[in-house]
């Protein structure tokens, strides 16, 4: 976890991602990343010199018209005294079920977007902590400018005029692996993903190509990151 705290720490510090008074909502599905986020914010309040409180949201979008089970994120949640909301949703019947969605992973993503910030709102939280991690920033660069033939990514900070909320992303500095080596040192209890598209997605695709080229040529995604970091856009500069 130290290793993950220093990444946190550096990125919180760097882009300002904190500030005094903060009340935080942590967007947990209760995937690897995500608990690390969510245990790595809940530590950092000893130390971090701002203080900020967290209030942990799942949101559970109902793959088979059925509940899924997050007693896990529950109780983790207890263990770090984080307040813990879950809200059931029928994300999973609009998108597969009524909508039959081709290319399902847009509409869930906006739906479950929509619903974070409502959440985030209705618990007086004036910013949100996603847990995307260095891996994800590299994926996301590079399905811009192969997909849309843009410089692009999501920021690691930006604001929402329309909701009057701050979305941040503490984790853009640790690598996948780190992440994952934490998860387990912990003891994380993961819920898998239910997902029917899940290691299917073009995110997916991108994600092998991009380890089978770092297995090819050492430091290929450092150097992919430096070329976002040096590009100054959304935020990165």
């Amino acid at each position: 976890m130290q290793k993950i705290l220093g990444y946190m720490r550096k990125a919180c510090q760097e882009f300002d991602l904190i500030e005094d008074g903060d009340k935080i909502a942590v967007g947990v599905s209760g995937g690897k990343d995500s608990l690390v986020l969510l245990a790595g914010l809940a530590e950092m309040r000893r130390f971090y010199g701002k203080r900020y409180e967290l209030h942990a949201v799942s949101l559970d979008p109902r793959f088979g018209q059925k509940d899924g089970d997050y007693s896990p994120v529950e109780r983790l949640c207890e263990s770090l005294d984080v307040p813990f909301t879950l809200l059931r949703t029928d994300i999973a019947e609009i998108v597969f079920v009524l909508r039959k969605e081709k290319n399902p992973c847009a509409l869930c993503a906006k739906m479950r977007r929509g619903a974070l910030h409502d959440a985030a709102k209705e618990n007086s939280c004036n910013k949100i902590a996603l847990g995307h991690n260095n891996d994800d920033v590299t994926e996301t660069f590079i399905m811009n400018l192969f997909r849309e033939g843009r410089v692009g990514c999501f920021a690691p900070k930006s604001y929402l005029s329309r909701k009057d909320l701050t979305l941040i992303r503490p984790l853009v500095f640790a690598p996948e692996a780190a992440v994952l080596a934490t998860c387990r040192q912990r003891g994380f209890e993961i819920i898998p993903s239910p997902c029917p598209v899940d290691k299917t997605t073009e995110r997916q695709r991108v994600k092998e190509f991009l380890d089978a080229r770092e297995k090819e040529d050492k430091g290929f995604k450092f150097r992919l990151f430096g070329a976002l970091r040096r590009s100054a856009v959304d935020g990165w500069g």
